[in-house]
């Protein structure tokens, strides 16, 4: 049985999922097992996502968490949001992300929260707030995402 993407994502959140439901996106991606991030809560244009950083890891040069984990963490929270919105035959493709770092990040668990701020039927805009264990800031990032009808979907 095929279910909306939402649908499929609160049951697999809630470990209620039958072998026989499925949907049209692949959950968990690739980049969550390489990266190590895993979805925590989602509901309508919204997606959280936690990652147990690790400078060994996800460091770059400086010895901080590199800033591209942090982009393909929103990245990723945003597709996730953006995907509960999808009807039949639809996909998306980002058209844009921008990023702002306010503070270094380290050895500590971190969430993405991915929220839709304008809903239109083909262009939407999201932001993301990723927050460290302590309640502080340590990025926001913005994209705008292209949703994909039809002939355009397939394959995607």
């Amino acid at each position: 049985m095929q279910l909306k993407i939402g649908e499929w994502l609160r049951k697999y959140l809630d470990r209620t999922l039958k072998e026989n439901e499925t949907t049209t996106m692949s959950y968990p991606p690739p980049i969550a097992k390489t990266i190590g991030f895993e979805l925590v809560d989602v509901s309508q244009a919204s997606a959280t996502l936690k990652l147990q950083t690790d400078p060994a890891i996800h460091g770059n040069p400086m010895g901080t968490v590199h800033g591209g984990v942090l982009c393909d963490l929103a990245d990723a929270a945003i597709g996730t949001a953006h995907a509960t919105t999808l009807g039949e035959n639809e996909s998306f493709t980002s058209i844009d992300l921008r990023i702002n770092f306010f503070r270094p990040l380290w050895k500590d668990e971190i969430r993405a929260t991915a929220r839709g701020v304008q809903m239109g039927k083909t262009v939407s805009f999201y932001s993301c707030e990723i927050i460290r264990s302590d309640g502080k800031l340590v990025a926001v990032a913005t994209s705008s995402v292209l949703t994909l009808s039809g002939e355009s979907a397939k394959g995607r």
